[in-house]
């Protein structure tokens, strides 16, 4: 019972590690910050840094996987009791738009920068996309099947895009702020199919 009782210990200081990091990441960025000023900005040893992973690189990708992870989560606890339709879908756009609110440039950049967590981004983006491609599917009727289908392929496209920094390129705005007009054109799409 002991073992079972300082493994949760441990597993617990791991995770309220992880949620630290990903404070910082999402402020600071990774890429450019040593495991000794991470150590130092979170008042532990290296040694404890590494009870995350084997190395730096493992360590970000630990941290990004579990940011991606509780986004999840949290986006899905967020609509869940909201009925399907254009409400639910709205609400899923606005929560991953606030879930990445606290993202800074540099935190996107050096996503962008190192292969794995680049392939996280992306495969989390296509995720996203599939579920919103499900709700637009639950909020339009049998009988606009088709936009249904166009629009949650436009909308895929739309947070590939984002993904890869097409949007603000293009628009100024940042991931968060594409969610949002994401949003915004979904839902005036699902409505306008809802029409008679």
């Amino acid at each position: 019972m002991a073992v079972t009782a300082i493994s949760r210990a441990r597993e617990a200081r791991r995770d309220d590690l992880i949620a630290r990091l990903i404070d910082i990441f999402l402020a600071n960025g990774f890429f450019d910050t040593s495991i000794g000023e991470l150590a130092a900005e979170l008042k532990c040893s290296k040694t404890t840094l590494y009870s995350v992973a084997d190395s730096k690189e493992q360590i970000i990708v630990a941290v990004v996987r579990k940011f991606f992870r509780r986004a999840a989560r949290r986006i899905e606890e967020r609509i869940a009791d909201v009925p399907p339709g254009s409400d639910r879908i709205r609400a899923y756009l606005v929560a991953i738009s606030e879930e990445l609110a606290p993202a800074s440039e540099t935190f996107f950049k050096d996503l962008d920068m190192f292969a794995p967590t680049r392939e996280l981004y992306q495969s989390n983006t296509q995720i996203a996309a599939e579920r919103l491609h499900e709700l637009v599917l639950e909020a339009v009727p049998e009988t606009s099947r088709t936009e249904a289908v166009f629009m949650g392929a436009v909308a895929g496209h739309v947070m590939e895009a984002i993904h890869r920094g097409e949007i603000e390129d293009a628009t100024s705005l940042d991931d968060s702020a594409a969610y949002l007009a994401l949003a915004n054109l979904i839902v005036a799409g699902v409505s306008a199919s809802r029409e008679p």
